[in-house]
């Protein structure tokens, strides 16, 4: 039982749920943020999927690492279980990042399995903007975790192109 390191790149950015010493901007290096995955149950359903964020292979991911405590070890990676893989669509991997304070540590990430079902690959933007917008699940409505995602990039300096069109698009439907 040794502390540990959790990286966020999407939710957990913004709602870890777990208990956490401290946080820190990381990158991932092998991965990058994408929304490739359909969401069934906390932005979407198996009839109406919303589009939630993955790890997939290639490039690098900015985002938050958490540092937890021994004792809340089992805890942790239970919630995260239970969280992250209510259908097992994501990986639950060990990766190296690197900390904004210049130390590298492995990292309990959860990269999306490209085999299952539930993986949407890579689509246009004009497609993701379109199941976002009408999409629901147990956890709210998939275009405020988008908008609370773009936002949370916006706060740590992170740009994404793709996010910040997302989210540009999704509070113009506010406005109207």
């Amino acid at each position: 039982m040794s502390d540990f390191w959790v990286f966020g790149y999407g939710s957990l950015m913004w709602n870890p749920g777990f208990q956490h010493m401290h946080a820190l901007p990381g990158v991932l290096h092998g991965a990058h943020r994408s929304l490739c995955v359909y969401s069934w149950v906390h932005r979407g359903t198996q009839e109406r999927p919303g589009l939630v964020f993955g790890l997939d292979r290639g490039g690098a991911c900015r985002g938050m690492a958490y540092h937890v405590h021994q004792t809340n070890r089992d805890e942790t990676i239970a919630y995260l279980r239970a969280r992250e893989q209510v259908t097992m669509v994501y990986l639950e991997r060990w990766r190296t990042i690197r900390l904004s304070d210049g130390r590298t540590v492995p990292a309990l990430t959860y990269m999306v399995d490209r085999t299952h079902p539930q993986y949407a690959g890579s689509l246009p933007r004009e497609k993701q903007l379109e199941i976002v917008r009408g999409a629901q699940g147990q956890s709210g409505q998939n275009p405020d975790y988008v908008l609370n995602t773009a936002a949370h990039l916006a706060e740590l300096g992170i740009k994404d192109r793709t996010v910040t069109w997302l989210a540009d698009k999704l509070r113009l439907d506010c406005v109207r």
